[in-house]
């Protein structure tokens, strides 16, 4: 048999919410607005799949540098290297 090599692989206890915090999350989550050069806080929202950044960028700051459609560019600093995480606001919080 083999292993999945999927996206979310390893993430039962990094992508669980609280029993009380279930569900879907409220629609300004989603209407959040962040202007460039603002700090954000990736945090990912296990109940929304689009635009999920990986889970190992899960608790990093990163640096807005734009809008691509309705999700954010990010600039994170992974490592040695800058990456560009592409994240829907309701992945985003400020930092």
């Amino acid at each position: 048999m083999k292993k999945s090599k999927g996206t979310r692989r390893g993430t039962r206890k990094i992508l669980r919410k609280d029993p009380s915090k279930r569900g879907l999350v409220p629609i300004n989550r989603a209407l959040q607005e962040f202007e460039e050069g603002e700090k954000v806080k990736i945090k990912i929202e296990p109940s929304v799949h689009k635009a999920q950044p990986h889970r190992r960028f899960h608790g990093k700051i990163g640096e807005v540098e734009g809008k691509q459609g309705k999700a954010f560019v990010v600039k994170v600093k992974d490592g040695g290297k800058i990456k560009k995480v592409i994240s829907r606001p309701e992945h985003l919080e400020g930092a």
